[in-house]
């Protein structure tokens, strides 16, 4: 379930966590700076060899790369592109995330009723706690993932 939030938000949102997950592949070794390029960012880095791409059960495709991922497994980095997707979040996200997004929007709406739309050139942090509604049309982002106790990454 912790990948599919990853997911979401990373899967859905990267998760929701168990849409997407993170995997160890070629990640940059903790011990070495993690550089997205400008070709990265324009999305040569989903061409890489250790991409995850995930087909869902609504049909949407993501695809996550993992760009670094600390050696006490609690905090990792990456890019994530997802297709057209909603997604309920009952259980809690699992993970502190924080989202760049380069393309697409994704309108977030909290248990609470309240309702926040990300766009492309903006950012938001989601905190493990949170549940909601992830909705979108597709997008790409750039993650940043902390896990207190290493188990959600």
């Amino acid at each position: 379930m912790k990948k599919i939030l990853i997911a979401v938000g990373i899967t859905i949102l990267g998760a929701v966590a168990a849409i997407a997950g993170h995997h160890e592949g070629n990640e940059t070794p903790a011990n070495v700076p993690a550089k997205l390029s400008k070709a990265d960012l324009s999305g040569s880095i989903f061409e890489r060899p250790d991409t995850l791409e995930t087909k869902h059960q609504d049909g949407h495709v993501t695809l996550d790369v993992t760009s670094l991922l600390s050696s006490d497994k609690k905090f990792a980095s990456g890019m994530y592109r997802s297709g057209k997707t909603r997604a309920e979040i009952k259980e809690p996200y699992g993970v502190d995330e924080f989202m760049y997004f380069l393309e697409g929007s994704v309108t977030l709406t909290s248990s609470d009723g309240s309702v926040q739309v990300i766009n492309a050139g903006e950012g938001v942090t989601v905190a493990k706690e949170w549940t909601g509604i992830w909705d979108t049309d597709g997008y790409t982002k750039i993650w940043v993932i902390y896990s207190g106790d290493g188990s959600g990454l």
